[in-house]
């Protein structure tokens, strides 16, 4: 592990003290200027829409630009992004704050490939371990976010004005950190276009089981997590409840970054993932159980702890998919689906939290953990044939 990977790290920790802040105090300042009261978690779903809507443009200035370049840009959206939530606050224009939040997702699409920069700073034979350590930054965002959320929600007049305006710094201490990591030169212009088609890398089953479980294990993630700061003000439970049950939500996240690539090198891709869609399971199997602050903590923090095994795996999947050659554009689809998905996901948890509560919200997380487990066995079970034909 280099100097490399852990000033990534850190910057992977600032890119989640910006999105736990967003999620933390997005839905409520939507909830208090949205036009109806489904429409208050359109500010977070703004954020994934614009994500998507910037994969194909990062893939390019990726390709083109290189990595460090390509990130500085991105971060330069995110100084720009919060000041014009700010602004949204302040003048009470939801439409903005929405806008705002869609111009923040290029930022979020160019930060979602620190993961896969990660395994390009360290020796093949570390990819997996470098992949967790680069997560296992976001436990800075576990502790940084909520309370930055919590402690600048009355800095100024407006509530939460000053979380906006404390993101911007946010970003502009990753830009001068950022500046001292020194990445692999991108590659060729003509390697670059180089490769399989985008078509014949996606159709294979290794790729499509990568980019499902990252994207659904994210979805469901996004959709109880987003919805979970507007549960509880419901229940009556107040923000420093919020603020603790989301930051045992990251640190459930991100801790298991210092040992999930040991895990994963132990026992396998596959079964390092079924045990985090088993988590998944046990979390709604709690939330189910009732609406005290205990409930919030427990489920939040195991939501977190089976994403992390998910979507670590699905990552560390995702390198076997596509060659060196390929590497921007099958990234670029790879987030672009996990991006579709929470598009989906952070509407629904609005709508569905809003207008049928709680308890259907969790149900109804089910279903995407049931295919999930399918498309997992699925490829196990074509492995374990491959293996007996190659042993015929």
């Amino acid at each position: 592990m280099n100097r490399n990977l852990w000033l990534l790290a850190i910057c992977q920790g600032l890119f989640l003290t910006n999105n736990v802040t967003f999620i933390a105090i997005n839905g409520l300042v939507g909830l208090n200027l949205a036009p109806l009261g489904w429409m208050a978690t359109l500010p977070v779903m703004g954020y994934v829409v614009g994500g998507a809507l910037s994969t194909a443009v990062v893939a390019r200035t990726q390709s083109r630009f290189g990595r460090k370049t390509s990130f500085q840009l991105g971060l330069l959206v995110a100084v720009a992004s919060a000041l014009l939530c700010c602004y949204a606050a302040y003048s009470r224009n939801f439409w903005l704050l929405v806008t705002a939040t869609v111009v923040a997702g290029y930022y979020s699409a160019n930060a979602q490939l620190y993961r896969f920069a990660a395994a390009e700073l360290a020796l093949p034979a570390f990819r997996e371990k470098a992949i967790s350590l680069v997560m296992a930054g976001g436990l800075l965002g576990a502790v940084a976010g909520p309370n930055l959320a919590a402690h600048t929600r009355e800095l100024t007049a407006v509530p939460f004005a000053g979380a906006y305006l404390a993101l911007a710094g946010v970003a502009l201490l990753s830009m001068a950190l950022l500046a001292f990591i020194q990445f692999p030169p991108p590659p060729e212009a003509h390697a670059a276009r180089g490769g399989r088609p985008l078509s014949e890398i996606m159709r294979q089953p290794v790729f499509v089981v990568a980019a499902a479980a990252g994207a659904l294990g994210f979805g469901v993630m996004n959709l109880l997590m987003a919805a979970t700061p507007i549960a509880m003000q419901v229940c009556g439970l107040p923000f420093s409840s919020v603020a603790l049950v989301l930051e045992w939500h990251v640190i459930g996240m991100f801790a298991p970054g210092f040992f999930t690539g040991h895990l994963i090198r132990r026992f396998g891709t596959l079964p390092i993932m079924a045990a985090g869609l088993l988590l998944n399971v046990l979390c709604v199997l709690i939330a189910l159980s009732g609406v005290d602050l205990k409930q919030f903590l427990g489920a939040l923090f195991l939501l977190g702890l089976g994403w992390n095994f998910l979507f670590t795996g699905a990552t560390t999947l995702a390198l076997t998919a596509y060659r060196p050659e390929e590497k921007d554009k099958a990234q670029g689809a790879l987030n672009f689906c996990i991006f579709a998905v929470l598009a989906v996901s952070s509407l629904a948890s609005g709508v569905l939290v809003t207008t049928q509560g709680w308890d259907l919200l969790n149900l109804g997380s089910l279903l995407p953990l049931g295919l999930t487990g399918a498309l997992l066995a699925w490829l196990a079970l074509g492995r374990r044939k491959g293996s007996d034909a190659a042993g015929a």
